[in-house]
């Protein structure tokens, strides 16, 4: 089971996101604050992270600064939560080593698709070849359009669903069309299902 953190001062926002993930399925830490969620990071060695950028006392940038700094925990995901027009937080977070962000308030679908591409890529990060991502066609071979293969195979290389509508030119919405088909036919439960399904299937088509 994957343990996920989630440093959130906003009562209500902190149990909206540590709900979505229990029912998920995963092990969830909270903390109120930057400095117990720093602590907890240490402590427990979470997964991932998830943690808002405005916070008092040390906010998310200290608490990712303090993350990538300790070699014990360094590599950990780390998502930031940050609010509607706060760009200059986003580019900060970005250089400093955060690897998604989330804006506020954050939907349940939203939520669980960063933290499963996050996890898909970090699977595939850790194989021991390297899988050639250059063409889906080989993935139209399970039965998918070609449309549905270009997303899937962005899918396996942990691409959430703005970034792929970015690279495939197509809304968010369509994008989700194209994942709920894919779902289907393919019977995957979820997001990480189905990134480890089309990686098994890269990787056996070499």
């Amino acid at each position: 089971m994957k343990t996920i953190l989630v440093i959130e001062d906003q009562a209500q926002m902190r149990k909206n996101l540590v709900t979505i993930l229990s029912m998920e399925g995963y092990s969830v830490l909270e903390a109120p604050d930057g400095a117990a969620g720093l602590e907890l990071a240490t402590d427990e060695k979470p997964d991932l992270i998830v943690c808002d950028v405005s916070m008092p006392g040390l906010d998310g940038h200290g608490v990712l600064k303090s993350v990538r700094a300790d070699r014990t925990i360094a590599g950990t995901p780390f998502i930031f939560l940050t609010a509607k027009g706060e760009k200059q937080d986003l580019r900060v977070g970005m250089n400093l080593g955060a690897d998604d962000y989330l804006i506020k308030p954050v939907e349940a679908e939203d939520l669980l698709a960063a933290v499963e591409a996050r996890f898909a890529r970090e699977q595939a990060r850790h194989r021991p070849f390297e899988l050639d991502f250059s063409s889906s066609a080989p993935l139209e071979s399970l039965g998918l359009s070609t449309r549905e293969a270009e997303v899937l195979l962005w899918v396996a290389q942990g691409k959430s669903n703005p970034e792929i509508g970015a690279l495939l030119d197509m809304a968010a919405g369509t994008v989700k069309v194209h994942l709920r088909h894919i779902f289907e036919k393919l019977g995957a439960d979820n997001r990480h299902a189905l990134a480890m399904r089309a990686l098994e299937f890269l990787a056996g088509t070499r």
